[in-house]
């Protein structure tokens, strides 16, 4: 489950900064630079929830170590 997360996490990584590379700054609310942007937000979304997900996991082995 580690790997799968630690591969999501290069994957959305890598698609945030592919669509870094699309956005026009002089025109970044128009054409495909907002589509680029929204999938730099949606690829952040996805790290983070990834992160909560992980630390999530340690927070759930130490309560079954405790008990």
């Amino acid at each position: 489950m580690k790997l799968f997360t630690y591969i999501f996490i290069a994957i959305a990584t890598l698609l945030c900064i592919y669509n870094a590379t699309k956005l026009d700054f002089s025109n970044l609310l128009q054409g495909d630079s907002l589509v680029a942007l929204i999938s730099i937000v949606a690829s952040l979304c996805a790290i983070l929830i990834l992160l909560i997900f992980m630390t999530s996991k340690k927070i759930e082995d130490k309560v079954k170590k405790n008990k």
